[in-house]
C-alpha cells in the first residue's frame, strides 16, 4: 500500500491542473460577473483579482504543460518558455498587491502605492536577472526566482489583500445588510491570509534564508502532504466564497429597480397630488373667494361685516398662493431637466446609469433646434420616456432600447423599441402605464403599445400647448 505522500506525487499532475483551474476560473467569473457601470468601489478592484487568478491559473498550468514540450522544441525556445512562466508568476503576484491596495477603502490612496508596487516588481526582476543570474531553465535559477517572488510580492500581496478586503467588507458591505455576502468576504479574507503562508512563505528549496529550512521538501516531509495540496484547497475556498459574493452586484441591479419603481410611484403620486390641487382645492377656494367678493360688495362700507369679508378675501388669497406654491413643488421633479433642449436630455437620459447597467440605450434624436416645448410639456414628457425605461427594466426583461425622436410637423414623433418580453395579451393598465397615459392626455398627445419583436412605444405630441 502507497503512502500519501506517494499518492500526491503519483497525481502530482492531476494536482497542478486542478490548482490552476482553480485560479483560472476564478479571474474568468470575475471578468463575467463584474458590472462596468456599478457604483460599488468593488468593481473597480476586482479587476486586479482577476488578473491575479488568471496569470496564477495560467502559471500553474506551465509547471505541467512546459516540461513535456523539452520533448519537441529546442533548447532556446525553452529557456524564454521558462523566462515567461517565471515572469507570469511575478506578474500575477503583483495584481494581488494592487487589488490589496486598490480594495482598502482608504480615501488617501496616491500614485505612490502604484509606483511602490511596480518598483517591488522591479527589484524583483533585478534579483532574479541580475544578483541571481543564471540559465533560465536551470532548474536552480527558477528555484531562487520562483522564491523571491513569493517572498518579495506573493507574501505581502496576500496579507495586504486579506487585511484590505476585511476592512471594505465592514466599511462598505456590511452596512448593505446582506449578511451571507459580508460571510463569504470574511471567509475570503481569512483564506488569503492562509494563502500568505502556504503560498508565499513555503517555497522551493533554495540556498538563502528562510528557504533553505522552510521549503517544499522539509514540509512535505513534516506534514506529509506536498504545499501544492494545500494551496489547491486554499484557492477553491477563495474562489467558491468570492464568486459567491459577486452575487453582491445582482443585488446592488435589484435595489436599483427598486429605486426606479418607487421614484415611479412617488412621481406619480406627486402627478396625482398636483392634479388634485389644480382641478379641486384651487378651484374650491378659488371659487369661495369669489362669493366672499360678492358679499362683500354688498356689506356697508367701512361696517364690521365688511371689515371681516375683506379680511376673508385677503385670508383665501394667501391660501391660494399657498396652494400654488405646493402645486409647484410636486411638479419640480418634471422641472428638474425641462428647460434644456429635448435631444440633450435624450442623449443624458442613455448614459444615466440607473439604465445602462442594465440595458443597452441608443438614441437617435433628428429634432429641429427651432422648434421647443414649454418646460412644463417637456418635463411630462421626459416623465413618459423615463416611465417606459423603466418598464423595459422591471417588467420586460429587455437587453437593449432603441429611442428614436423626429419632427412630425405639428407634432413631435417618439418611438421606444425594447427587445423584452412585450404586453402580455391580456393586460389591465398599471400604475405605470396609467401615468403615461394620463400624462399623454395632458399634452393633448396620442400613445399607442404594440408588441413587435418587444414592446414598440409611439408617442405623438403636438409642439406647442
Amino acid at each position: 500500500m502507497i503512502s500519501l505522500s506517494e499518492f500526491f506525487e503519483l497525481n502530482r499532475e492531476v494536482i497542478f491542473f486542478v490548482y490552476g483551474l482553480v485560479f483560472f476560473l476564478l479571474g474568468f467569473a470575475i471578468i463575467l460577473q463584474t458590472r462596468r457601470s456599478s457604483r460599488l468601489e468593488l468593481a473597480r478592484s476586482l479587476r486586479w483579482l482577476a488578473g491575479f487568478g488568471i496569470t496564477h491559473g495560467l502559471y500553474e498550468w506551465g509547471d505541467l504543460f512546459i516540461p513535456i514540450q523539452a520533448e519537441y522544441l529546442s533548447a532556446s525556445t525553452m529557456r524564454i518558455l521558462y523566462l515567461i512562466h517565471k515572469i507570469l508568476l511575478a506578474v500575477s503576484f503583483t495584481c494581488l498587491l494592487e487589488f490589496g491596495i486598490a480594495v482598502h477603502p482608504s480615501s488617501k490612496k496616491t500614485r505612490g502605492f502604484h509606483r511602490f508596487t511596480v518598483g517591488l516588481f522591479v527589484f524583483w526582476a533585478i534579483l532574479a536577472f541580475a544578483v541571481f543570474p543564471g540559465e533560465f531553465d536551470d532548474i536552480e535559477w527558477r528555484r531562487q526566482s520562483n522564491a523571491l517572488a513569493r517572498y518579495l510580492i506573493g507574501f505581502p500581496g496576500s496579507l495586504l489583500a486579506a487585511y484590505s478586503l476585511r476592512v471594505h467588507t465592514y466599511q462598505r458591505i456590511k452596512p448593505l445588510n446582506v449578511p451571507i455576502i459580508v460571510q463569504m468576504f470574511q471567509i475570503a479574507g481569512i483564506s488569503l491570509g492562509i494563502y500568505a503562508i502556504v503560498g508565499g512563505m513555503i517555497v522551493p528549496q533554495v540556498g538563502f534564508f528562510p528557504g533553505n529550512i522552510l521549503n517544499v521538501s522539509r514540509f512535505t516531509e513534516w506534514v506529509g502532504v506536498p504545499p501544492l495540496v494545500f494551496r489547491s484547497l486554499v484557492g477553491a475556498v477563495i474562489a467558491f466564497t468570492i464568486i459567491r459574493a459577486l452575487e453582491i452586484f445582482d443585488l446592488e441591479t435589484e435595489r436599483r429597480i427598486e429605486q426606479l419603481e418607487q421614484q415611479q410611484i412617488i412621481d406619480a403620486e406627486h402627478e396625482r397630488l398636483a392634479r388634485d390641487l389644480h382641478d379641486g382645492a384651487i378651484q374650491k377656494v378659488y371659487t369661495a373667494g369669489l362669493l366672499v367678493e360678492s358679499a362683500e360688495r354688498i356689506a356697508d362700507p367701512d361696517s364690521e361685516v365688511d371689515k371681516r369679508l375683506k379680511r376673508a378675501v385677503g385670508v383665501l388669497s394667501d391660501s391660494i398662493l399657498d396652494l400654488r406654491r405646493n402645486l409647484a413643488e410636486l411638479h419640480e421633479h418634471t422641472r428638474v431637466t425641462a428647460s434644456r433642449p429635448l435631444a440633450e436630455l435624450l442623449h443624458e437620459l442613455a448614459l444615466n446609469p440607473n439604465y445602462n447597467a442594465m440595458l443597452k440605450v441608443s438614441v437617435r434624436a433628428d429634432l429641429p433646434e427651432e422648434k421647443t416645448m414649454s418646460e412644463r410639456r417637456t418635463g411630462h414628457l421626459m416623465a413618459i420616456i423615463h416611465e417606459a425605461m423603466s418598464n423595459a427594466v422591471r417588467h420586460a426583461k429587455a437587453e437593449r432600447v432603441e429611442i428614436q425622436a423626429k419632427d412630425g410637423g405639428e407634432a413631435l414623433l417618439i418611438h421606444i423599441q425594447d427587445n423584452g418580453n412585450g404586453l402580455p395579451s391580456e393586460l389591465k393598465d398599471g400604475y405605470g402605464l396609467r401615468n403615461m397615459r394620463d400624462r399623454t392626455r395632458l399634452l393633448n398627445g396620442k400613445i399607442e403599445f404594440e408588441n413587435n419583436k418587444g414592446l414598440r412605444t409611439t408617442l405623438e405630441v403636438p409642439w406647442k400647448d
